[in-house]
């Protein structure tokens, strides 16, 4: 499944152009707090496999007022360049590719 081009962002990580999304309402267990933010990736010019990232932060429209760090582009980009490296193949149809980003990441 693409990522739809309302809500997602462009972003280009070593000459290749990706989208990337976070969910604009939070699951029932991100609301609360029991699951991390989530956001995922996919190339722009063709279609591959999706990067599914867990971030280390909350999502910020929780209900219980975790903190809402948000997920910056140079934190996108350093977890797209932690998965090209662990083995994710963006230009390869495939299952989706998870990966947990940490706080220096």
């Amino acid at each position: 499944m693409a990522l739809t081009k309302k809500g997602s962002r462009l972003i280009t990580v070593d000459g290749v152009v990706y989208r990337w999304r976070v969910r604009g309402r939070p699951t029932y267990a991100q609301a609360l707090c029991q699951q991390p933010l989530t956001l995922a990736v996919e190339r722009a010019d063709c279609k591959g496999s999706m990067l599914l990232v867990s971030m280390p932060q909350d999502h910020p429209s929780n209900w219980l007022g975790g903190p809402a760090v948000p997920a910056l582009p140079s934190t996108v980009a350093a977890v797209v360049r932690k998965a090209l490296a662990d083995g994710w193949r963006s230009d390869r149809t495939a299952a989706a590719f998870h990966v947990t980003a940490t706080p220096d990441s």
